[in-house]
């Protein structure tokens, strides 16, 4: 059977951050976890060894394959910052447009620097996903 490898796990947020090397994308990811948190209202977890996750809910697809993931998230990683919210949504794809300076793939959007973007936008990136996982996913 298919074993999830990023899942919540107890590792500290702050060693994770403080073991970031670059120092402008170190303080770029303490700005992120300030901004996530406020916005989100939960507590900062690891998921993997470096993903770090607000929220969590549990999904369901039609194939049986089911799992728990954050509602929002990021990581700092070496090349580009990875946020992380809900896809299929098509308020996110509007809401991107007026990001700034970004790329995205299938379920992340990369940044190099949190001053690229417009942070009113991220906090509304935020918001919107996790209504649209409320929706989608509900807790039973």
């Amino acid at each position: 059977m298919y074993e999830l490898k990023t899942k919540e796990n107890d590792a500290s947020v702050i060693e994770f951050i403080e073991n970031v090397e670059n120092p402008k994308k170190r303080e770029d990811a303490y700005q992120l976890l300030d901004l996530f948190t406020e916005t989100t209202g939960y507590q900062a977890k690891m998921w993997g060894p470096s993903i770090i996750g607000f929220g969590a809910y549990h999904y369901k697809y039609d194939s049986g394959h089911e799992g728990d993931a954050p509602l929002v998230g990021f990581s700092p990683r070496k090349a580009k910052i990875s946020l992380y919210f809900a896809t299929g949504d098509t308020k996110r794809e509007e809401l991107l447009k007026k990001l700034g300076k970004h790329t995205s793939g299938k379920a992340c959007v990369y940044i190099n620097k949190v001053a690229d973007i417009d942070v009113t936008i991220l906090k509304e990136l935020i918001k919107q996903s996790i209504t649209f996982l409320k929706e989608k996913y509900p807790a039973e």
